[in-house]
């Protein structure tokens, strides 16, 4: 008649266990890594500018710009400022914007936003679809309208 050796059987199942914990956290960790991989790499490839305007204000050192923002779902503007204020309206979408100092605000199609001279800011489109901002800038001329902030 077989017997059965209880610590034994209880050894090899906790060592299963482990195995099979370390390897669902290796997963993880992997799928954390691709993710945290893909989403820096996704601004780049899921924001679409499009130039509207640019004009002299006739200020010897102002201009306006205006440029429509395309955004695919879950994608995030990295942080970043401009050399003069930004004045965004959400085309279509839900947008979540973090102003550096102040708490993040989600907005809707038809919502705007005014974002102060040097700023840091991000903007994610926190929607399950495409999502559209206008964005008017009155900035200094001959200067980067865009600095990535760390």
């Amino acid at each position: 008649m077989p017997r059965f050796n209880t610590h034994k059987i209880l050894g090899r199942f906790a060592a299963a266990l482990a195995a099979v914990s370390l390897c669902a956290f290796a997963g993880m960790a992997q799928a954390e890594a691709a993710h945290e991989t893909s989403a820096a790499k996704s601004w780049q490839t899921g924001l679409h500018r499009t130039d509207l305007v640019k004009r002299d204000l006739g200020v010897s050192d102002r201009e306006v710009i205006q440029v429509r923002v395309d955004f695919e779902p879950g994608v995030a503007a990295p942080r970043h400022s401009h050399p003069g204020v930004e004045v965004a309206y959400v085309i279509s979408g839900t947008f979540q914007y973090q102003l550096e100092g102040q708490p993040a605000v989600t907005l809707n199609a038809g919502d705007s936003l005014y974002i102060p001279e040097g700023t840091a800011h991000t903007a994610t489109n926190i929607g399950t679809t495409a999502g559209s901002e206008l964005a008017t800038y009155i900035v200094k001329k001959d200067t980067p309208l865009v600095v990535l902030q760390k």
